[in-house]
């Protein structure tokens, strides 16, 4: 695999997602304004969709890391960190990133930002206490990935825009149960009928489309940051220590899981249809990747 080239395919790939969601927003809008023969519909939908772009751009990190209560970290307080990064940093060509530190005792980190320039990494404090110089290299390494291939704009947005798509299902139902309709309205019983399966599909869509992405560039953030350490190990010894906490992250949200290196709801084995849906690759295969083991499928 090229790395690089990898890296230039999914900065498009983020940009043309962005769009696609913000068109099928607007049709979504459109659909609902036409079923209810009001306008005014379409004009909410296309500035709310505007409005929570602009606001998941400039303000997404700083909304992820307050949820999760991340202190600000200095070179003074954590000296270690901070200068690890900053040569993680200068070897991957990335400008260095603001570094928090989550108060939980799960092992776990995740990146954010609009871009390089504005981006910031968080751990744990249960990170810093089970991992060693080696391992904590390779997930800090991990997390720079995620910010030189542009993964964390991309993360945010589809955050703010899968909740956008699930907003705008529940408004459907509830004009649905408590009225406000006409049946009979351009096009009847069967364009409402369409109206409602859109509103149900659409979230589920919208998170399959999340899951995949997320999982990708999982995948390829290790490969990345493996490529910046030049010791694969590390992050493969590090992966294996987080994939044997079982205990959930006290603010473990559904909606901001994606963005952690492991599974904030703890390890447990997934199969079937539930492996499906879950927003990390199994640990098992990360770690067999990095170490360049061969995958019995």
């Amino acid at each position: 695999m090229n790395i690089y080239k990898e890296q230039d395919s999914n900065k498009f790939k983020t940009y043309a997602l962005m769009c696609g969601f913000l068109i099928f927003i607007i049709f979504v809008g459109w659909g609902f304004s036409y079923i209810y023969a009001d306008p005014l519909i379409l004009y909410i939908a296309v500035i709310f969709s505007i409005v929570m772009n602009i606001t998941s751009f400039w303000y997404s990190d700083k909304i992820v890391l307050s949820l999760y209560k991340a202190q600000p970290v200095t070179n003074d307080s954590h000296p270690d960190l901070y200068n690890m990064t900053e040569n993680i940093a200068i070897t991957a060509g990335l400008p260095m990133p603001h570094l928090f530190v989550i108060p939980d005792t799960q092992p776990n980190a995740f990146a954010t930002g609009r871009n390089p320039e504005h981006a910031a990494i968080a751990v744990t404090s249960g990170l810093l206490a089970v991992l060693d110089k080696t391992e904590l290299e390779g997930v800090i390494a991990h997390e720079m990935a995620h910010i030189g291939n542009r993964d964390t704009l991309l993360q945010t947005v589809i955050v703010i825009l899968v909740g956008f798509i699930a907003l705008l299902a529940d408004i459907f139902i509830r004009m649905q149960i408590f009225g406000g309709r006409d049946r009979d309205n351009k096009g009847g019983n069967v364009l409402m009928l369409i109206g409602i399966v859109l509103a149900i599909l659409s979230p589920l869509v919208a998170t399959l489309i999340q899951l995949a992405v997320s999982r990708k560039r999982e995948f390829l953030a290790d490969s990345t940051g493996a490529l910046f350490t030049r010791y694969p190990e590390g992050l493969a010894s590090a992966l294996e220590k987080m994939s044997a906490s079982p205990t959930p992250m006290k603010r473990a949200s559904n909606a901001t899981a994606h963005l952690f290196i492991s599974n904030p709801f703890g390890q447990k084995s997934k199969k079937g249809i539930a492996h499906w849906f879950s927003t990390h690759p199994p640990v098992e295969e990360r770690i067999a990747k990095l170490r360049g083991e061969v995958i019995a499928h």
